[in-house]
């Protein structure tokens, strides 16, 4: 009887790691594919969060103070600091490793559809759309 316990033990351990393995998290820093930002990704609610840590250029450099949200097309949000900024709303599960939502682009102010999607233990595929016309970009996992 122990010997068969064993054996089970054994499996069971084997298919869970195998699972474990298998599924990837977004959550961590990851590095936006032209290196400009660094954006920490956490799980939020039932889905997942993401707002700027890092940019190379931290500072306006027309006037030398912290850079803003300049671009946004409402002016109590366009003074806020792009440190901090949210990227991502109403990001929830849309299939194994992939996310729904809208993202928020910083570089013309507007929100557009979007899917995030773990293609590798490094790799997030981050992708919004306008209509028809799709776009996006291979984020990698930073800090590791």
């Amino acid at each position: 009887m122990f010997g068969r316990f064993a054996i089970l033990s054994i499996i069971l351990t084997a298919l869970f790691g195998a699972t474990a393995a298998h599924a990837q998290s977004a959550d961590g820093t990851w590095l936006t594919q032209a290196g400009d930002a660094r954006v920490k990704i956490s799980k939020c609610g039932g889905g997942i969060c993401g707002h700027i840590v890092w940019l190379r250029e931290p500072y306006d450099t027309a006037t030398g103070q912290p850079a803003i949200d300049s671009k946004n097309p409402n002016p109590a949000l366009a003074k806020r600091a792009m440190i901090g900024l949210p990227l991502f709303s109403g990001m929830e599960p849309s299939g194994p490793n992939k996310w729904s939502g809208q993202i928020y682009n910083a570089d013309d102010g507007s929100t557009y559809a979007s899917n995030v999607s773990v293609t590798g233990a490094d790799s997030l595929r981050v992708e919004g759309c306008v209509g028809a016309l799709c776009g996006g970009e291979t984020w990698t996992r930073a800090g590791r």
